[in-house]
């Protein structure tokens, strides 16, 4: 009998370990991690807005700010490792690290890439990254000289005009959608990614939008952005010009009750101060937030992580 008894424990130890390793294994199949949740306003803890998702054995990059590839040093993933960088507009601060990426990629250090970098983004993406190529036309020729891998200097663009989906492979789709950042701001694109029967949405820059509340139902982590200042800003025109093409933590608040994630996520924090007037506080943006919206939400940071499973698991950085 005992070791019958025995053998039960032993076996219910193995059943145990393999559906904990399994679900270690489903939280890691899918995350998403903040690279930078800034803005143009220099900031070592903030870095430019720039989003990776992991799926499975596929790495993307959504927009890529100042500092990208930094925050990709940091977390171990070579440059090279990336399988598509996705813009979401052509504000520089989302799209000033692109030659950084796309050319630190071919070194040893980035990981010597040897296939093409490969852009999705709106109309207009083939136009940024000719220019860059021209602007560049030195650098390339000096690396051609010097033998680096004839893909990896290549360029691969695929552009989109309208909602859709721009990508699907390996079970990974990712599909666009408009949004509403000015009618001066245009293109501007969200974007929804789905893999395993789990989902995320990432906002891009927007303002209160219909369209945006249509694609992120029931997303398992819906990442959006935020813009706030005090009250004794808003009769400066140029705070209010910008507040105006970006969406309220009111207004926030209102998208994720709608949308009803497992849980919802601040990013890409425009956030106005002066030397006399602090910017506004995380527990102020949570607040207001909290007007419209009770649910499950963090305020995100750079190196922050959200493991998608089950539920969504948040860690942050550790050195």
């Amino acid at each position: 009998m005992r070791v019958i008894a025995l053998r039960f424990i032993f076996l219910s130890f193995l059943l145990f370990g393999v559906t904990a390793n399994s679900e270690i294994r489903a939280q890691n199949d899918f995350k998403v991690t903040l690279l930078g949740t800034g803005t143009p306003i220099l900031s070592i803890d903030r870095f430019g807005p720039s989003t990776l998702v992991e799926a499975g054995n596929q790495k993307f990059l959504f927009d890529a700010g100042r500092g990208a590839t930094i925050r990709l040093h940091q977390l171990g993933i070579p440059i090279a490792r990336l399988d598509r960088l996705f813009i979401t507009h052509f504000h520089s601060d989302h799209v000033v690290g692109i030659p950084d990426l796309w050319l630190t990629g071919l070194l040893p250090a980035g990981g010597s890439r040897m296939k093409p970098f490969e852009v999705g983004g709106p109309t207009g993406a083939q136009a940024l990254m000719s220019g860059l190529e021209q602007a560049y036309a030195a650098d390339l020729k000096m690396r051609a000289a010097f033998v680096y891998p004839s893909r990896g200097l290549e360029v691969s663009v695929s552009e989109f005009t309208k909602d859709g989906v721009v990508y699907e492979t390996d079970g990974v789709k990712v599909t666009a959608f408009e949004v509403d950042h000015g009618p001066q701001d245009k293109p501007a694109f969200g974007y929804r990614i789905d893999y395993g029967g789990r989902s995320v949405l990432i906002s891009g820059d927007t303002r209160f939008n219909e369209n945006l509340i249509n694609h992120g139902q029931g997303v398992d982590l819906l990442l959006h952005e935020v813009a706030a200042a005090r009250s004794e800003l808003m009769n400066v025109s140029n705070v209010t010009a910008v507040l105006a093409v970006h969406t309220s933590a009111h207004d926030a608040g209102e998208v994720f009750r709608r949308t009803r994630p497992k849980l919802a996520a601040y990013t890409h924090l425009v956030l106005f101060g002066t030397a006399q007037i602090p910017v506004p506080s995380i527990d102020q943006l949570v607040a207001e937030t909290r007007e419209t919206y009770n649910g499950p939400l963090e305020v995100g940071e750079d190196l922050m992580t959200f493991e998608i499973g089950n539920m969504v698991t948040v860690r942050r950085f550790k050195p």
